[in-house]
């Protein structure tokens, strides 16, 4: 996940979904995930606000709109969906498992050509099943490593490039009594997205050139032994055990100044800035320099197939996804923009300047194997079982290779 997690009261999503009424109008339900970090904020105030927008162009389609946090959305829609309640759109975290059982729109179904084609390729491509996408883009992250200006310099150090330059740092931070020298998020929350960022920077991966799982490749193997004996050996990666940290803890250390550096995503430079942290952001340091790859992520739009109305989905999405309301939305919650029109105006803004480090990595990055129905399993795998690889007397191939194995027997059927 992308997201800030905020547990806001929300109304309960109404059955029947995608109704026409006798007077002619259609009413679209669309369940969404919240990006918001309070209620000032809430992903529900931009909703009905770019609702208000388009019913007032399109008097005979109305659109409700109910918002979960990302705790609870993509549950809530399984649960939907299970129920035969399906709402007409989904805005969550995956779409291969229901593009799987043919509950989807295809996106040429529902979008008109020039929206479709507006897509950042990288994104637009990781929402496909067999060369057909399903999975719509909605909002997009990348990494970069976020570093503690104010710690370097009372270290005497500049910012990482390389593996080795990113250990002598971690040493030098650790001797002036940086709390966490990297901090190294191997912890349930979001433990693929710290292991995939890593494999990146080893010039490996989830998957090979051709899209088979190699979580096990020399690659990976390579890198993880070297976290577990050039970092985590020695004491560079803080108090907590890298398998018991999650995410969301490292960077509130980081925000209290407590890290010298750690991957990040853009939701950080909001929260680090907020406690007054000075901070720098570099390209993610590779083996032998910067890393050629960075992780990127993104939330789905998805348009179920059950109610009908095909054709006021596509219009409405349409609209969603012209340029001043995907800018509007990436503005609003420091994500990046999942078009390339968007992300050609935000690139030459000067108010966007903060989000550039960003933009520049999404045409670099690389994203999970969502449109693998094993994504799921090998990812819950990764959280469960990665830690130990990085962990005293660890061994990183063993750990590599069961994943491999849960990899191989859930994919087995794609």
């Amino acid at each position: 996940m992308i997201a800030v997690v905020s547990a806001l009261g929300m109304t309960a999503v109404l059955g029947g979904c995608g109704l026409t009424g006798d007077s002619g109008e259609v009413t679209l339900e669309l369940v969404a995930a919240d990006y918001g970090d309070s209620k000032d904020n809430s992903s529900q105030k931009y909703w009905d606000e770019l609702v208000k927008s388009y019913e007032a162009k399109n008097p005979d389609v109305h659109v409700d709109v109910t918002v979960y946090s990302w705790s609870d959305v993509d549950r809530e829609v399984r649960e939907l969906v299970e129920a035969g309640k399906a709402p007409a759109m989904a805005q969550i975290g995956a779409y291969s498992d229901y593009a799987d059982q043919d509950l989807l729109y295809r996106a040429d179904d529902v979008l008109s050509i020039p929206v479709q084609a507006d897509f950042v390729s990288q994104l637009a491509g990781a929402g496909q099943v067999n060369g057909v996408q399903y999975g719509m883009p909605f909002a997009a992250s990348t990494r970069v490593l976020f570093y503690n200006k104010t710690l370097f310099a009372e270290a005497g150090v500049t910012p990482p490039t390389s593996w080795d330059d990113l250990a002598e740092a971690a040493e030098a931070l650790k001797e002036k009594g940086v709390k966490y020298p990297y901090a190294l998020p191997l912890g349930a929350e979001e433990a693929q997205a710290e292991t995939m960022q890593w494999m990146l920077s080893g010039g490996g991966g989830y998957t090979d050139d051709v899209g088979t799982y190699s979580v096990d490749s020399p690659q990976n193997v390579t890198t993880f032994t070297w976290l577990r004996d050039e970092l985590v050996a020695k004491g560079l990666t803080g108090p907590v055990a890298p398998g018991k940290l999650d995410r969301a803890d490292a960077f509130a250390a980081f925000a209290n100044g407590d890290v010298g550096m750690l991957n990040g995503h853009p939701s950080l430079m909001k929260t680090a800035s907020g406690k007054g942290v000075k901070y720098g952001m570099v390209t993610t340091p590779g083996v032998d320099g910067e890393s050629e790859n960075t992780l990127g992520v993104t939330d789905w739009m998805t348009a179920f197939k059950k109610n009908g109305h095909q054709k006021e989905i596509g219009e409405f999405l349409d609209f969603v996804y012209s340029e001043e309301n995907v800018v509007d939305f990436s503005r609003e919650y420091d994500l990046l923009p999942v078009t390339t029109s968007a992300s050609r105006t935000m690139s030459g803004a000067a108010e966007d300047e903060k989000l550039k480090p960003f933009l520049d990595e999404l045409l670099l990055s690389e994203l999970y194997p969502v449109g693998k129905t094993s994504w799921a399993s090998v990812s819950a795998d990764v959280k469960k079982r990665i830690g130990q690889a990085v962990a005293p007397g660890g061994s990183p191939k063993d750990v590599l290779a069961q994943i491999q194995l849960t990899a191989m027997r859930a994919g087995s059927g794609e």
